[in-house]
């Protein structure tokens, strides 16, 4: 048993390899199911999104298509009533997609099929799993792939997520790190890039996150590994960065501006600023803070929390939602409906100025705080621009009128300023005067 720990420690010990950070050298951009479908997404629904986002969104970085949770389940409209819920499992106690929702996959090739039409459009496909292995498989004792190993030994039935009820946790021994690489081996057989890994950021399994890395690296397969929910605890920022490329750095956020009493378990808009300027020096290629999907446009017609609805974020509100996301460099990924997508929401998501923001920028940084007023900035990778945000936290309008020496946060007395939401020069200036509305924003790139 002390040779089994001993060469589990050295298994999981092993840093992160140079191809890792290769995965995401910018932040992962794309769309995800949840917010619009919830549990529910059927095949023919993925790829009416798919198509939208390769025909309007590809050219300008958005790549990632990537299917969130239950795609496992037969009857996801008993997702409410556990007991009911009918699972697909293989002969070897792994989930495969649900046949009467993905019927490429009756073939008998997972998500093979479908992964395949999502390269053809020169797109990156991704899935999302819960941690763990089925209580089904654990029940029947299944072997684990060829080895001797059996679910029962690497089953920690002690330990199960406190939401969903599918699976039990893996233990930290070589049982568990088996199960994992024949998990992650199959997900490589079906052409999977991108992996959102969900319940182990918070409570933060420090064990399953080392073995799911090592399972990737076997797998030879390059995938991002995505963890969820938040709030990852900022003390592991060093080791979750060398096992994931991106990871959830808040609970859910969902379209509401501040906090909503009726549900306390979210994160709002409002709250993020704070959240993000902590994890801003952690930022850099490889290694994403996850500030969660942008609930915005049409979630429906079964989102993952609430009615179907247009985002209950207004049009200020969504504009400030991404400058904040892009100015501090996070994952950029849509919840809503794309095939619902209005002029609104297009302008939104093809801005290449502020996409660039996010992209090539680095030393993103909260600056000031002057009343309601936050200010951000960050300097692109080349040297030869910087960035500078500015929002309106309060629920009423702001008038500004500030030289950048004033603020003290710029190295210059004047620059050449570009108004990157509203795509205009505004010429050779030392100052910037500007009508914020409540929850609004501006964003400039300044030139020399």
């Amino acid at each position: 048993m002390k040779r089994f720990s001993a060469a589990l420690a050295i298994l999981l010990a092993i840093p992160a390899t140079a191809q890792d950070k290769a995965l995401a050298p910018t932040p992962p951009m794309g769309w995800n199911s949840w917010d619009a479908y919830g549990p529910a997404i059927n095949e023919s629904q993925f790829r009416a999104n798919t198509v939208v986002l390769a025909a309007q969104l590809k050219e300008f970085g958005w790549q990632y298509v990537v299917i969130d949770a239950g795609w496992y389940l037969q009857n996801p409209e008993n997702i409410s009533m556990p007991q009911a819920l009918r699972y697909t499992v293989n002969l070897r106690g792994q989930y495969e997609p649900a046949p009467n929702r993905f019927p490429s996959s009756a073939i008998g090739n997972g998500f093979k099929p479908l992964s395949d039409t999502v390269h053809d459009d020169g797109l990156r496909f991704g899935i999302h799993i819960l941690r763990g292995i089925p209580k089904k498989t654990v029940f029947a004792n299944t072997h684990i792939g060829a080895t001797r190993y059996r679910a029962s030994m690497a089953a920690d039935t002690t330990d199960t997520c406190s939401w969903n009820p599918d699976n039990f946790g893996v233990k930290a021994n070589l049982a568990g790190q088996a199960w994992y690489d024949a998990l992650i081996k199959q997900y490589a057989s079906w052409g999977v890039d991108y992996l959102k890994v969900d319940c182990i950021a918070n409570p933060y399994k420090s064990a399953e996150i080392r073995m799911i890395h090592k399972a990737i690296e076997r797998s030879g397969r390059p995938m991002v590994l995505s963890l969820s929910p938040g709030p990852t605890p900022l003390d592991h920022a060093g080791e979750v960065a060398k096992n994931a490329q991106m990871w959830r750095i808040s609970a859910d956020v969902w379209d509401h501006w501040d906090k909503d009493p009726e549900a306390e378990w979210s994160q709002s808009v409002k709250g993020q600023f704070a959240i993000l300027a902590k994890w801003a020096d952690q930022t850099r290629p490889g290694a994403w803070p996850d500030a969660d999907m942008l609930p915005i446009g049409q979630l429906r017609p079964n989102p993952g929390e609430g009615k179907p609805r247009n985002s209950r974020l207004t049009e200020d509100e969504q504009r400030t939602m991404i400058t904040l996301w892009a100015i501090a460099r996070a994952p950029l990924f849509v919840g809503g409906n794309l095939t619902q997508m209005d002029d609104a929401l297009r302008s939104l998501l093809t801005n290449q100025a502020v996409i660039d923001m996010d992209r090539d920028s680095t030393a993103s940084e909260k600056n000031t705080e002057d009343g309601p007023l936050v200010t951000w900035t960050s300097h692109s990778i080349r040297g030869d621009k910087h960035y500078l945000a500015i929002f309106n936290l309060s629920d009423a309008p702001v008038y500004v009128d500030k030289t950048f020496a004033e603020y003290g946060y710029i190295d210059k007395a004047q620059y050449k300023v570009r108004d990157l939401w509203q795509r205009k020069e505004l010429g050779l200036v030392n100052s910037f005067q500007v009508d914020l509305p409540p929850h609004g924003s501006v964003v400039y790139s300044l030139h020399d």
